[in-house]
């Protein structure tokens, strides 16, 4: 054996990256001293249109960007029109300023990436720090500078659409990986040609909304803010995010786009972020929905002394000139404003370099490299949740197949929501990849039946596949029979395969933004077809498409589905993947980055909630549940390989610790199937006894380990004492002495323990 060292703590991430000292880019002192030059010859007007953004490039737009009234745009992309934009700017204004252009990136620019929630569920920051760099060199090739992720909201309800959006539940997680997307937005040098300025979003508590209802009002503690929903953000700017967005709730009574509190003490005022602030679409004129303001000079007014430099879309902050002749607002906030939007602009070199390459868009953009970036992301995205008697992998020799179900052949459904430039021509979808990979076998495919947004197919036809994209193995002699559209005829083709692999779940338009839901059955009439097929009795293996988990208690039965994948929505490369996955070419090696609940009533269901007062024994009056179970169907963090792991030896090398000293623990982690694989080795701490109740378990680290069939090796793990330290009543951040348990852990509620001890100060 020998030891492994690479584990993920956030007290061992480097997170000084800061802008400011980069090499390449203008000092800092230079930065502010031209900050000044520019802020003495701005007049009012032109320093209030530094703070506004307008959508599109129409005629009115450019003229109001002539005449320096615009500092932003959003939506325009490609190198010409974000060059004629810029040249406005540039040549025609009288200071010279150039525009900052952003677009939604969220999970990829032209080239589509798994859904963050996938990729989060990788657990693995460096091929997700890999990925946005890819989406970045797309997105700035297109003239985009800005980049308006990533989405760091933490969030426990899944019938809320956004939660596609984020990185789940848990605030390690959703630290490390807020992290890694900053960093590969950005780069090691924003300045640079291929890096792009990150816009960490919606700050903050956007996730916490009632009921899972987008938009919602959100009311919560403040520890919980601090320990739960703020430590995502936090991590971003540490790690040199140049913006934020603030988000569309209020937060305990204010919205988050007048909340000083939030904006200003602790952004600015704890933090010492010294970037700038943009408004969501719209939220500065919804402050009067909100019945905070009552026109929208007074909601101009409260976003910015709250903290918002940047108005997006509404062009509220074109009264702000008012403000200030009047005497309302103070030319120093105002000024404050501006100097944080140029800080940005200097930093991003747009200065220096206002004009994107053209010839980029040919060079860099959905590249063959690219592709196989977001094939292994998604690869890397696929959870196994059940593999009853190893029905995966499915043999690449087998001689017949059928391939049923509304996602299967649907292009659109693999890009997911919020897809960027991504195009639905380009997917591969799951049947094209399965008969790309299953060589020789003869393909029974029918829909059974369609979603509303899905286009039915009602001809029967036999038909030979075309040869595989470039971006896949073909095999162009396997023979397709599609069927028409019904459960009956997917009944049928089940019964002439020797296996069945059946697609469902949601359309893309289900999720996202907007897309919230009051239940997390399967649309339309699914589970009918899901029941029929399952009964014809053949191995069937499901394989899930969605942005949030699905009721799948059905399913999970076992006498029902053997096999059950979630899939997400993986991109442009989501065929491939999956035909990879399922072939056995790749073993399964992502975990859920939420819990997984069994019904609609226990939500919010999360693995580190509180113990609470009656927390063993198994009567009602101390359980407090009268309906089914109060577990989740599959923990945070669980997931399945084709091998089995074996973990022991669990060793304590600091069995007292100080609080300004450093946890150490390791374990033996043992492959002990047939098969090489990759396990996520999880992490977690409790501590007993605390001023304040503390969760039953808390990941404080992880690694990914990859072993030959046989193979052990020794993980080690390395925590700050200071990172296991919790707020107090009183809000001030400490270490409590005392008893803490530990697991090394392949989820939320397994694992093996030791405990180890806190010493006083």
């Amino acid at each position: 054996m020998f030891r492994l060292r690479r584990s993920w703590s956030l007290g061992l991430i480097p997170l000084c990256l800061c802008l400011s000292t980069l090499a390449q880019q203008p000092a800092k002192d230079d930065i502010e001293r031209r900050i000044d030059g520019l802020l003495q010859q701005m007049t009012v007007e032109e320093k209030a249109g530094q703070l506004v953004q307008f959508t599109g490039v129409k005629p009115p737009v450019l003229d109001q960007v002539k005449a320096g009234q615009v500092g932003s745009l959003l939506n325009v992309y490609g190198a010409d029109q974000t060059n004629a934009a810029q040249r406005v700017a540039v040549e025609q204004s009288r200071l010279k300023i150039p525009l900052i252009l952003g677009y939604d990136v969220i999970h990829g620019y032209r080239t589509i990436f798994p859904i963050p929630l996938a990729s989060a569920g990788s657990f693995d920051p460096a091929l997700i720090e890999q990925s946005e760099r890819v989406a970045a060199k797309e997105a700035t090739a297109a003239g985009v500078k800005w980049v308006f992720a990533p989405m760091v909201d933490i969030a426990r309800d899944p019938r809320w659409g956004r939660i596609v959006e984020g990185s789940g539940e848990d605030p390690y997680l959703g630290s490390v990986v807020a992290t890694a997307r900053v960093r590969g937005f950005q780069g090691t040098n924003v300045a640079d040609s291929q890096s792009a300025v990150a816009s960490t979003k919606h700050y903050v508590a956007y996730g916490a909304a009632e009921g899972g209802r987008d938009y919602n009002t959100v009311d919560i503690s403040e520890q919980l803010l601090r320990e739960v929903y703020l430590p995502p953000f936090h991590a971003a700017v540490k790690a040199g995010s140049g913006t934020l967005m603030s988000a569309f709730n209020d937060l305990n009574g204010v919205p988050a786009t007048a909340n000083h509190y939030t904006l200003t003490n602790i952004l600015r005022g704890e933090w010492k972020f010294d970037g700038f602030v943009v408004a969501d679409y719209n939220a500065v004129q919804e402050l009067i929905a909100h019945g905070v303001a009552a026109d929208p000079s007074e909601a101009a007014f409260k976003a910015i002394t709250a903290g918002v430099d940047m108005d997006m879309a509404d062009g509220l902050y074109l009264s702000l000139p008012q403000l200030v002749h009047s005497g309302k607002l103070p030319m120093s906030v105002l000024d404050e404003a501006v100097r944080r939007v140029l800080r940005i602009k200097f930093r991003a070199g747009l200065f220096e370099h206002p004009y994107t390459d053209p010839a980029r868009e040919k060079t860099d953009i959905f590249t063959a490299e690219n592709l196989e970036t977001s094939r292994r992301m998604a690869q890397e995205s696929v959870v196994l949740l059940k593999n009853q008697n190893n029905v995966l992998p499915l043999n690449k020799n087998i001689k017949t197949l059928a391939v049923i179900g509304p996602m299967a052949d649907d292009k659109s459904t693999q890009l997911g929501s919020w897809a960027g430039q991504g195009q639905s021509k380009d997917a591969i979808t799951p049947l094209e990849g399965i008969r790309n990979k299953a060589a020789g076998a003869q393909i029974f495919f029918s829909e059974g039946v369609t979603l509303a947004s899905l286009t039915p197919r009602v001809d029967t036809v036999s038909i030979t596949a075309a040869p595989a994209p470039s971006s896949a193995t073909g095999a162009p002699g396997v023979s397709v029979t599609r069927g028409p559209t019904s459960i009956e005829d997917a009944v049928n083709a089940a019964k002439k395969a020797d296996a069945v692999i059946l697609f469902l779940g949601e359309p893309a338009g289900m999720t996202g933004e907007a897309s919230s839901r009051a239940t997390l059955d399967f649309p339309g009439k699914q589970q009918d077809l899901l029941e029929a097929v399952a009964a014809v009795g053949k191995p069937l293996v499901l394989v899930l498409e969605s942005g949030r988990p699905l009721d799948i208690r059905w399913a999970n039965n076992s006498d029902h589905v053997p096999a059950i994948l979630q899939a997400w929505y993986l991109g442009t490369e989501s065929g491939n993947a999956l035909a990879d996955v399922l072939f056995g070419d790749v073993s399964p090696s992502a975990r859920l980055p939420l819990s997984w609940p069994q019904f609609i009533g226990q939500i919010p269901v999360y693995y580190n909630h509180k113990s609470t007062g009656r927390p063993t024994s198994p009567d009602r009056w101390h359980t407090g549940y009268q309906y089914e179970s109060k577990e989740p169907l599959f923990p945070f963090g669980y997931g399945l390989t084709y091998t089995t792991f074996k973990y022991s030896n669990l060793h304590i090398a600091t069995p007292t610790v100080s609080p300004a000293g450093t946890v150490r623990v390791t374990a033996d982690l043992q492959n002990t199937g047939n098969r090489p694989a990759t396990e996520v080795v999880q992490f977690y701490v409790h501590d007993r006894i605390a001023p304040t109740s503390r969760p039953v378990r808390e990941l404080k680290g992880f690694s990914r380990i990859t072993l030959a069939p046989g193979e052990s090796k020794t993980v080690e793990f390395s925590v700050s004492a200071n990172d296991l330290g919790s707020y107090d009543s009183q809000m001030n951040w400490i270490v409590p002495a005392g008893t803490y348990d530990v697991w090394v852990a392949p989820n939320a509620i397994e694992g093996i323990q030791g405990t180890f001890e806190m010493g006083a100060k």
